[in-house]
């Protein structure tokens, strides 16, 4: 390697001039002194001040690329999906004229990489795709405020290397991953900038309010979303990443302000099996290139520390398991425009120029590898189809029309073929019945992202991990899968394809006298909500009953919504008129029931089968609230119940009106004991609320009196202490950032109504195991052996045996129900969507005498 970067640093040696961090910067202090094109316009002259000087807006860096592309013969502009905020989100192609002449040719040559059926091509003549990417964590603006220096240095730069580069690569500059969260946190560094920079740590301006700027609108961090695109913006970015295919992709973050740089190969130990080998020394080479180029400017950098390529669902990892070299950048961050660091003074500008640089470094590893990754790249799909544990195929079944959808269609942005099944299977003494059952061949192009998708993994080489180390997605849904090592008879089967709603197939006519319709499926409570919020009288079956309908007997199990047709504010016709109607909207299977009183069970008018409350919803957030967590709240109120939450922020809390509200949710956190927060808190619940803590939230009410004190499981240490350098190591691995673990349930609790089976994963973060004395306040508990996957301590699985997963209190009139994991994880894990509802809808069922008091 060493003699391409000689040639580099012929080039790289204009970089090195004299830094100031306090003075203004002009076009030379971020870019080569080259020749520039007059005719493209320079960021500064678009948006009238210089790169750095302030943080540009998402709207501000729309404008100028969209500007740029039109000025130049080198460029399309492309908006690929809308945020939350209806913010677009674009990227720019940029190549050599001839090149996007004929771009459609050269992106389906290049796909064909990724085919290991067809004939090994030859690359010598093949462009090669690069992806830059900017400031998904949208208070990391460093990264987007360097994507306009790098779009007008492409399409504005004269120099021969810059022409050799577009003619050999395609780049695909994405400015801004995050726009929500860019224009959240742009706003908030100028809003508060001074007319004479200051750098005081202390200041404003370098502490955002809660929840600050880093997650999109819902207050998701999207750099986790790449492998389950909960979100918009993620669902197109993975499109478009397959749309193309990149060789490399790059993803530029900030860090904390007392940092130097950092670039990848992460820990080498910490690297995902699944990745290969070849991977991480092409990181390795492209690495030599940044430290070149940082080494000429004379910034500080790292590599190797800090940093993992374990979970496949952040921007740096996602290309590893699909055949492309994904590349982390992580910057020190000034969180403003003049920062106070243990390495001096920082400038805003400063951040931006080791973006530019690397950013640069990027395109001049891709030009020099570029048939070296290329190469790579369709070896990395014909090897994996060819190996002997491609054969087989994975199947998973579910009857809930939504769980299925969300599989299929993840599975289909994946570009996973996904067929439907054909007739009844046992597989791994499972029973799969054809019409609620799929296939998903092992032996297809995607087979490595297919295996890291459906495995469930229990070994590893190392025990720390920067984020999740388990994310097996039947788990997250809570639907039967299974693997078959023989190879599936795919030529009766058809391609599966997104169910569509159901309906009814029964006639309700006036003479029925109630309409049931089941609790076993996510969109249930979303029909049941609209039920309340028309004021219509709506029961739940407390117990599996009997019920006629069109003459013959079903059992309605426990959980069963029951919508009696008399003594409605509705009349009967408009009534079953509006049934229909909402419960074909919302996949839900209405059942005639013909007479009130049943063989076993209740009659529909026992005391015993009381009417529902709608649910009046508050969420205590601001400071000291996990904002991720009260955001998986908010989402699934919005996108999964359809039903509205008020949040309320602490600092409110104490001086607001509870009376409108019979259901308050705490999220995970940590809560000072304010005493008119907590007074006014306890009063609410005495009088008959409903309180849901989640997580460490469970420690404030045990502080304020509002649940009892809690016994936290030990066990003594079997091991001796470890040496002095290995006391971090040893304390990271008691750890859980994030494993999945079996519970044991009580389907005949009310919190566990509609689940089928005795058992249930649940994500598991934190080391929370509680003993209950009473043993029917907790209808969840860890099971014996309760890690299915992931990495969990051997001291960790001993404490959760038998610990509870939920806590049932009573207090005065009112109900705690402890979680001690979050149900609504990071909007995918769908097995907890029916836990959570039902605290919502049925906590006033749970019989008083099962409360821990």
């Amino acid at each position: 390697m060493n003699f391409r970067i000689a040639n580099v640093l012929i080039v790289i040696i204009i970089f090195a001039k004299s830094f100031s961090t306090f003075g203004q910067v002009d076009l030379n202090y971020y870019l080569p002194e080259i020749e520039y094109d007059e005719n493209i316009p320079t960021p500064e002259a678009v948006l009238g001040f210089q790169v750095g000087e302030w943080h540009a807006t998402h709207g501000q860096v729309y404008l100028y690329m969209k500007t740029v592309c039109e000025q130049s013969n080198k460029c399309v502009f492309t908006e690929y999906a809308r945020s939350h905020e209806q913010k677009a989100l674009i990227y720019l192609t940029i190549t050599s004229e001839d090149n996007l002449a004929d771009i459609e040719n050269i992106r389906e040559s290049h796909l064909r990489l990724t085919d290991p059926k067809t004939p090994k091509l030859n690359v010598s003549e093949m462009p090669l795709v690069l992806y830059q990417g900017y400031s998904i964590h949208g208070n990391e603006s460093s990264g987007a405020n360097a994507a306009l220096m790098n779009a007008y240095y492409l399409l504005a730069g004269k120099s021969e290397k810059i022409e050799k580069l577009l003619d050999n690569t395609v780049i695909l500059l994405d400015p801004v991953y995050n726009p929500d969260g860019l224009q959240r946190f742009s706003t908030w560094a100028n809003s508060h900038k001074h007319l004479h920079l200051v750098s005081d740590t202390k200041s404003r301006e370098f502490n955002e309010v809660w929840p600050g700027g880093r997650t999109n609108h819902y207050w998701f961090d999207l750099n986790r979303d790449w492998l389950f695109n909960i979100h918009p913006s993620s669902k197109g970015r993975i499109e478009t990443f397959h749309k193309w295919k990149p060789d490399i992709l790059t993803d530029h973050h900030e860090m904390g302000s007392n940092s130097t740089f950092f670039f990848q190969p992460g820990i080498p130990s910490r690297t995902n099996p699944n990745t290969p080998q070849i991977n991480q020394d092409l990181t390795e080479e492209i690495g030599e290139f940044h430290a070149s180029f940082l080494d000429s400017i004379g910034s500080l950098y790292y590599t190797k520390e800090s940093f993992d390529d374990y979970y496949y669902g952040k921007g740096s990892t996602y290309p590893d398991i699909n055949g492309c070299i994904g590349i982390l950048f992580e910057q020190a961050s000034s969180r403003g425009h003049l920062r106070e660091t243990s390495n001096g003074i920082m400038s805003f500008p400063f951040t931006i120029r080791n973006q530019v640089v690397t950013s640069l470094s990027t395109q001049e590893a891709a030009l020099a590898l570029r048939e070296d990754i290329l190469n790579y790249k369709q070896d990395f799909f014909r090897k994996r189809y060819n190996d002997s544990n491609a054969e087989g195929y994975y199947i998973f079944q579910t009857n809930d029309i939504y769980k299925a959808n969300f599989f299929l269609g993840l599975l289909k942005r994946h570009q996973i073929d996904v067929y439907q099944n054909d007739n009844d299977k046992i597989i791994q003494a499972k029973k799969f019945k054809a019409s609620e059952s799929y296939i998903v061949p092992k032996k297809q192009n995607q087979t490595a992202l297919i295996k890291t998708i459906f495995e469930s993994v229990n070994t590893f080489r190392d025990s720390l991990f920067y984020d999740v180390s388990a994310w097996t997605i039947p788990m997250a849904l809570n639907i039967i899968y299974g693997e078959s090592k023989k190879a599936p008879n795919l030529k009766n089967l058809s391609l599966a394809s997104e169910k569509t709603a159901t309906h009814s197939d029964i006639s309700i006519s006036t003479d029925a006298y109630a309409v049931a319709f089941d609790w076993d499926n996510i969109q249930a409570p979303t029909l049941l909500y609209k039920l309340l919020d028309k004021g219509l009288n709506v029961k739940a079956l407390t117990k599996a009953t009997d019920f006629k309908t069109n003459g013959s007997f079903r059992n309605f199990k426990q959980g069963t919504i029951v919508v009696p047709l008399s003594n409605q504010p509705i009349e009967k016709e408009k009534l079953i008129t509006y049934l229909n109607k909402a419960s074909a909207k919302m996949s839900q299977k209405l059942y005639r029931i013909d007479t009130g009183i049943s063989p076993n069970g209740f009659s529909l008018g026992s005391p015993k089968q009381s009417n529902l409350i709608k649910p009046s919803v508050a969420m205590v957030i601001g400071d000291g609230v996990n904002a991720y967590e009260a955001g998986d709240n908010w989402y699934q109120f919005d996108h999964r119940l359809d039903m509205p939450v008020t949040m309320i922020d602490k600092k409110l809390f104490r001086r607001t009106s509870l009376d409108r509200y019979n259901v308050i949710i705490l999220p995970d956190g940590s809560y000072s004991n304010d005493e008119r927060f907590s007074s006014k808190l306890i009063n609410w619940v005495s009088s008959g609320g409903t309180l849901i803590a989640l997580r460490r939230s469970l420690n404030y009410t045990k502080t304020i009196g509002l649940t009892p004190k809690l016994e936290n499981k030990t066990i003594e240490a079997k091991s001796s202490p470890p040496s002095y350098d290995g006391y971090s190591n040893s304390r990271g691995a008691q750890v859980i950032g994030g494993a999945i673990y079996k519970t044991n349930i009580d389907t005949n609790h009310p919190l566990f109504f509609g689940y089928s089976g005795n058992q249930l994963p649940i994500f598991k973060r934190g080391t929370q195991f509680y003993k209950v004395k009473n043993k029917l306040a907790s209808p969840m508990t860890y099971t014996n052996s309760p890690l299915l996957s992931g990495y969990s301590s051997s001291q960790n699985i001993e404490k959760a045996r038998g610990a509870a997963g939920i806590i049932c209190y009573g207090y005065g009139g009112g109900r705690i129900i402890g979680m001690i994991d979050n149900p609504n994880f990071r909007g995918y894990w769908l097995g907890g969507s029916q836990l959570f509802a039902n605290a919502l809808f049925f906590s006033k069922l749970i019989n008083s005498g099962t409360l821990e008091k």
